[in-house]
C-alpha cells in the first residue's frame, strides 16, 4: 500500500500491555523488548513474553521520585530519564538495577527547570529538552510563548544550544545525522536545526507548521526519510515526508471538546484541565510513536492518560534508532 494512501480507523489499533503507569514515551529493542515511562519513579520494561518489571529508584536528595516524561537508552543499558516534576527537575541516570543518580540539574551555576524529553543519537550525544522557563509549564501553553531550550551533552560538556523554542517537545536526530527535528507543542510546528562543526546547531527553521487542533508532541522516521508525528490533545498521527507533505494516518477526537480546546489555546487561557480531560473511545492523548517488531513495522503508541499502548502494522519499516541492539 502506498504510504500516502495509508489510513487507520480508532478500531483498527490493537493494544499492548496493561497496568502502566503514564505511558508517555516508548523505546523498543531488536529482541522484542518494549519500554515505556513510569511516572513514579523510572521505567517499565515488557519482555517478549508479555511479563513485566518496572525498574524504579529513589533519589537520594529527599524530593519525590523522578516524574519520567521522556526517555532515553544508553548503550550500556542505562535511562536517562526526564524528570518533569518542578520539584527535581533536570536530567537523571537510571541503572537497571535502579540506581538513581544526576545527569544534569544545573547549568551555568543554575538550577534546570522539569525536562521534557532525553534522546541519544547514533553518535552517543545526548539531547535534552526543556519546554518552558515558566513555572508552572501551563503558563507556557500558548501561541505568544516561545523561552524553551535544548541541551546537548556531549565531550565537550553540555551547553545550550537552541532557545526561544514554542514548547520544546521531542528532538530526534534525523537519519542523514545532519539535522536535529524538534517538536514545538505550542508553536505547532515542527522545526530543524542543521548540526554544525563541533556539534553546535544552525539556524532555527521551520520544516512544517500544523494547523487547527494539531499539538505535535513525539515524532519517529522511517526508512523513506519520513517522520511520523503525534498530536495531544486531538490524538492525530501524521506522516510528513522529506518533500514536506502531511498525510494524516488517524485520529480521534470529539469535535465540539477540541473545538472548546482550541479557544481557550488561542485566548491563552489553556490550561491542565484541557490537557487531562480528553473525551474519546479509546485513544488517551497519544504522546509519542515507537517501531518495533522484527522488522520495525510495528508501530508503538504512548499516551498520557491510558495504562496501555495502541500498535498497528505501518507500511514502511521504522529507522533504525541508537538504542535498537541494546540488551537489558
Amino acid at each position: 500500500m502506498a504510504t500516502d494512501k495509508f489510513h487507520l480507523t480508532p478500531g483498527d489499533l490493537g493494544t499492548y500491555g496493561a497496568g502502566l503507569t503514564r505511558p508517555e514515551c516508548v523505546l523498543c529493542l531488536a529482541d522484542g523488548t518494549v519500554i515505556t515511562s513510569h511516572w513514579e519513579g523510572g521505567v517499565s520494561v515488557i519482555a517478549p513474553d508479555g511479563s513485566r518489571r518496572d525498574i524504579l529508584g529513589q533519589r537520594a536528595d529527599g524530593l519525590p521520585p523522578v516524574a519520567t516524561n521522556g526517555f532515553a537508552l544508553t548503550k550500556d543499558g542505562d535511562f536517562l530519564a526526564a524528570d518533569l516534576h518542578g520539584e527535581g527537575g533536570g536530567a537523571w541516570r537510571l541503572s537497571r538495577n535502579g540506581d538513581v543518580r544526576p545527569l544534569l540539574v544545573e547549568l551555568n551555576g543554575e538550577k534546570l527547570p522539569s525536562a521534557n524529553f532525553v534522546g541519544v543519537d547514533h553518535d552517543q550525544r545526548i539531547w535534552i529538552t526543556f519546554s518552558t522557563r515558566h513555572d508552572p509549564r501551563a503558563l507556557a501553553y500558548r501561541p505568544d510563548v516561545a523561552d524553551g531550550f535544548i541541551v546537548l551533552i556531549d565531550d565537550k560538556g553540555p551547553r545550550i544550544v537552541a532557545d526561544d523554542i514554542g514548547y520544546t517537545n521531542e528532538a530526534i536526530v534525523d537519519p542523514t545525522g545532519d539535522w536535529l527535528y524538534v517538536n514545538e507543542t505550542m508553536a505547532r510546528r515542527t522545526s530543524r536545526y542543521r548540526i554544525g562543526e563541533g556539534d553546535g546547531l544552525g539556524a532555527h527553521e521551520t520544516f512544517v507548521e500544523y494547523g487547527h487542533g494539531t499539538y505535535p508532541d513525539g515524532l519517529a522516521f522511517d526508512e523513506e526519510g519520513a517522520f511520523w508525528m503525534t498530536s495531544v490533545v486531538s490524538n492525530r498521527v501524521i506522516r510528513v515526508t522529506p518533500d514536506r507533505q502531511q498525510h494524516v494516518v488517524i485520529e480521534e477526537n470529539d469535535p465540539a471538546q477540541l473545538e472548546f480546546i482550541e479557544k481557550a489555546f488561542l485566548a491563552g487561557e489553556m490550561d491542565r484541565s484541557h490537557m487531562d480531560n480528553i473525551e474519546t473511545e479509546v485513544m488517551q492523548s497519544i504522546s509519542s510513536i515507537a517501531f518495533g517488531g522484527p522488522d520495525r513495522r510495528t508501530a508503538y503508541l504512548g499516551n498520557l492518560l491510558d495504562n496501555k499502548l495502541y500498535t498497528f502494522e505501518s507500511p514502511v519499516p521504522g529507522f533504525t534508532p541508537s538504542h535498537w541492539n541494546v540488551r537489558l
